[in-house]
């Protein structure tokens, strides 16, 4: 499991066109790397919807974002459009990065937030809850 301080994996998985995310294209940006548990749901719709109210303010101080769950491509697809959200989610069917960032149990996952800075590609993790 990542701890704070460890290096983020350079491939962070795939989003919702099946495309895939590798840390090392947010060179000299600021990531937040947020995981929630599923498309849809009250919470989780206003969690993306917040990020996406505030998405031109956080691009102006120089973080990107990218949601992740273990929903599919598809489910990704239809959430991003029914909100209009202007960044990726990282389709983590096989909950490897949710598993690395120790945000899934099996009963309970947490739905977190965590900001990657990747200002060198040496980047550390800090997380933010």
């Amino acid at each position: 499991m990542i701890q704070v301080g460890d290096k983020a994996p350079e491939i962070l998985g795939k989003n919702q066109n099946g495309e895939e995310i590798r840390l090392s294209s947010y060179k000299g940006r600021k990531l937040v790397l947020y995981f929630y548990p599923k498309d849809s749901t009250s919470g989780c719709t206003a969690q993306a919807c917040n990020l996406r109210d505030n998405y031109s303010e956080l691009r102006k101080q120089g973080y990107e974002v990218v949601g992740v769950s273990i929903d599919s491509e598809h489910s990704h697809r239809k959430f991003i459009e029914k909100n209009e959200l202007p960044f990726p989610l990282i389709a983590d069917t096989e909950k490897k990065l949710v598993e690395d960032f120790g945000v899934w149990a099996e009963k309970n996952y947490m739905a977190a937030l965590t900001w990657v800075h990747s200002v060198r590609l040496s980047s550390s993790m800090k997380k933010v809850w």
